[in-house]
C-alpha cells in the first residue's frame, strides 16, 4: 500500500495535457450562492452542531430498558413499554385508539408522553411513474428536512436525512448550500422510516408485491453528513437492526452509511460491530480537484480516506462502495478513471465496488452530467483494471429528489 500522500498523483497530472488536449478542465465554482469561507479563504466546515434546543424525548430515543424506566416514572408497570414499542416498531402507529391493549384511563396521556410529534408532513411529491415519493418534513423547531422513498423490483429503499442542512460545504450539493442548522435526534431519524412504512402499508407506493411490505433498505444519503452526527446515527442504526419490539428488526447489510470522508469517524464505525454497508463519496481520485470539490479533503486527503475505507473492509468483511458523481469535463477524464483504479488496486482486490452516478443537472449549470460516451469509457477503464463498477440507477430527478438535489425548500 502506498503511503497517504498525493505525490503519486503528479506523474498522471503531468501527462494529462498530452493525452487529453481536447478535453477542458472545468473547476468546481459555486453557482448562485456564495460559498462560506474561513478568514484564511478556505471553505468553511461545520463538524459540530450549533447549540440549539433538541426535540422532547421520544420512545425511539431510548432502548427497551430505558423505555421501561421511563414508563415507571409515569407511574405504570414497565411491561407497558414493550406494548408501546410493539405498536410503534411493528404496527407503525402512535394512535392511542389503536392501542386497545393499554388501559383506556390515561392512555392518551401516556401516548402523548412517549410519542411527542416529531415530523409534520409539509409536502409530498410523486414521480411520474409513482414509484418514488419525496417527503418534506417540518421538525418541531421549524427546521425542514427531506426523505425519498423508492420502489425497486424486490426491495423498497428509503433515503433518509441525519441533519437539518449540512456543514460539509460541497459546492455541487443543494443541501450544503444552506449550511448546518442542527443535528437531528435519534428519534427524528428513526421516525422517517416508521412514517415511510405507514405509506407503504397504505399502498401509496403502487401495487404491493406481497402483503407485509415495508422499507427493506435504508441509505443515509439524504440531508447531512451522517458521521458528523455520530452518536445519534449509531443509536438510530440500533433501532433499525434490533429485533422487534426493541427495534425494526432490519438487516444491517441492507443499510448504507455514506460519508464524504471523516476519517476518524470511519475508523470508529469499523469497530462498532454493526456490519452495515459503508459508502465513501469520493468524486475525485486526485487531491488537486477533490480539495475544491469536497472541502473536507483539505482535512483528510484521498489516500487517508481510502486507507480508512480499506480498514473498514478488513475489520468487517463488508465490501466498500465508492460513490462517484460523473460531472462533465470536471472529474470524468479517462486519466482519473485510471488513477482511481490504481489507488483502489494498490490496496487489494475484491474489497471495493465503484458506483458512478450520472449527475442530476440544473439547466445552464456547469454542474452537468457527463456525456454518455465519456461515462461509458470511464466505466470501461475501471472494469478493464479489474475494479467492479455499476452505473447507479438514479431516481426522483423530476421531483428534485435525486442525489445532491435535496434542498428542503417550501416553495
Amino acid at each position: 500500500m502506498t503511503s497517504p500522500t498525493s505525490s503519486t498523483d503528479t506523474p498522471v497530472r503531468a501527462s494529462r495535457e498530452a493525452t487529453e488536449s481536447t478535453r477542458p478542465q472545468v473547476r468546481p465554482t459555486a453557482e448562485g450562492w456564495e460559498q462560506a469561507r474561513t478568514v484564511e479563504g478556505r471553505p468553511l466546515l461545520q463538524f459540530a452542531s450549533p447549540r440549539v434546543k433538541q426535540p422532547p424525548t421520544h420512545l425511539a430515543d431510548l432502548n427497551l430498558a430505558e423505555r421501561g424506566a421511563k414508563v415507571k416514572e409515569l407511574g405504570l408497570p414497565a411491561f407497558r413499554a414493550k406494548q408501546l414499542s410493539t405498536h410503534y416498531f411493528q404496527h407503525w402507529t402512535v394512535d392511542p385508539d389503536a392501542m386497545s391493549d393499554l388501559p383506556k384511563a390515561g392512555r392518551e396521556e401516556l401516548v402523548s408522553q412517549m410519542f411527542p410529534p416529531l415530523l409534520t408532513e409539509v409536502r409530498r411529491q410523486r414521480s411520474d411513474k409513482g414509484d418514488t415519493i419525496k417527503f418534506l418534513w417540518r421538525l418541531f423547531d421549524g427546521a425542514l428536512v427531506e426523505s425519498v422513498l423508492m420502489r425497486y423490483p424486490g426491495r423498497i429503499t428509503l433515503c433518509i436525512s441525519s441533519q437539518a442542512g449540512c456543514g460539509m460545504n460541497c459546492p455541487f450539493c443543494a443541501t450544503g448550500q444552506a449550511g448546518l442548522t442542527r443535528n437531528m435526534s435519534t428519534a427524528e431519524i428513526v421516525d422517517q422510516v416508521v412514517a415511510a412504512n405507514r405509506v407503504v402499508a397504505a399502498g401509496e407506493l403502487g401495487p404491493k408485491e406481497h402483503d407485509d411490505e415495508r422499507v427493506s433498505n435504508i441509505v443515509f444519503m439524504g440531508m447531512g453528513e451522517p458521521l458528523a452526527n455520530y452518536k445519534r446515527v449509531m443509536a438510530a442504526l440500533h433501532r433499525f437492526v434490533d429485533p422487534a419490539p426493541e427495534g425494526l428488526g432490519m438487516s444491517a447489510r441492507n443499510i448504507t452509511v455514506s460519508t464524504v470522508g471523516l476519517v476518524p469517524a470511519i475508523r470508529k464505525l469499523a469497530d462498532e460491530d454493526l456490519p452495515v454497508t459503508f459508502a465513501l463519496s469520493l468524486h475525485a481520485p486526485d487531491d488537486e480537484l477533490r480539495d475544491e470539490l469536497i472541502p473536507v479533503n483539505n482535512r483528510w486527503k484521498v489516500d487517508e480516506a481510502l486507507d480508512a475505507a480499506y480498514d473498514y473492509y478488513r475489520k468487517t468483511g463488508r465490501r466498500v462502495s465508492i460513490e462517484y458523481a460523473m460531472i462533465k469535463d470536471m472529474n470524468d477524464h479517462p486519466w482519473r478513471a485510471d488513477l482511481l483504479a490504481k489507488k483502489l488496486n494498490q490496496r487489494g482486490r475484491g474489497w471495493v465496488h465503484v458506483n458512478p452516478i450520472p449527475l442530476n443537472p440544473t439547466p445552464g449549470s456547469i454542474w452537468t452530467a457527463s456525456d454518455k460516451p465519456v461515462e461509458q469509457e470511464f466505466i470501461a477503464r475501471l472494469r478493464a483494471a479489474g475494479v467492479p463498477c455499476t452505473l447507479r440507477d438514479t431516481r426522483g430527478k423530476e421531483i428534485d429528489g435525486a442525489c445532491g438535489q435535496l434542498a428542503a425548500a417550501e416553495d
